[in-house]
């Protein structure tokens, strides 16, 4: 999945400077559905890093209850993602 695409799909512009606040609740509101009824795991995935990016995503053990395995994919990803925002 394109991270610009994305954006475009949920916001209406890859560029959120450019979205007012009504436009991007409706987005947010969107993309938490379609994060709720996506079966296919690694869109799923995708789904919940961007709300990652955005900082409403739901935490691991919420988001991926019924999958250990995406659950540990995802807290290893937010442990890379926090090294890098440290480094």
């Amino acid at each position: 999945m394109d991270f610009d695409a994305l954006l475009h799909h949920y916001f209406g512009s890859a560029e959120l400077d450019a979205v007012d606040v009504a436009r991007f609740e409706d987005g947010k509101h969107r993309l938490e559905i379609d994060f709720r009824t996506e079966r296919d795991a690694g869109r799923n995935f995708a789904l919940w890093t961007l709300m990652d990016a955005l900082g409403f995503a739901p935490p691991p053990a919420e988001a991926f209850e019924k999958d250990p395995a995406m659950r540990r994919v995802a807290e290893d990803y937010l442990s890379a993602v926090w090294k890098l925002e440290r480094d």
